[in-house]
């Protein structure tokens, strides 16, 4: 299963609002690159037919069904990393770049890898 962390369903709220995108749900896809590492890209848009969709936090999201392997067990956070700048992360055992948190004061320097793009 994927989920967002409360910290980023109050960042994706904020920017839903300001970009008109209420009534639009998260899209999250995945891609494998040939060196095994995950990437991430998410932005706002319509489920589509085969999309599986949830709810979590307060954030509608869909992920396409080639998409769902890759993505289960991830969790879509929003921290600040070692430079203080805040941005989304993906928290992803499945990445072979994951490096898990070993407890929430160094969770934004041992996620630091684990960047997405965000649309």
């Amino acid at each position: 299963m994927f989920t967002v962390s409360k910290e980023a369903a109050a960042e994706l709220k904020k920017s839903m609002a300001h970009h008109d995108f209420d009534d639009m749900p998260l899209r999250v896809a995945a891609q494998k690159n040939e060196d095994g590492a995950i990437d991430y890209q998410m932005g706002f848009d319509e489920a589509g037919p085969g999309d599986a969709m949830f709810g979590c936090n307060g954030i509608d999201v869909v992920i396409a069904n080639d998409h769902k392997v890759l993505l289960n067990g991830t969790k879509l956070d929003f921290v600040a990393l070692d430079d203080g700048v805040k941005q989304f992360i993906f928290l992803n055992p499945n990445d072979p770049t994951y490096i898990a948190p070993k407890d929430e004061s160094e969770a934004p320097a041992a996620r630091s890898e684990n960047r997405g793009d965000a649309n």
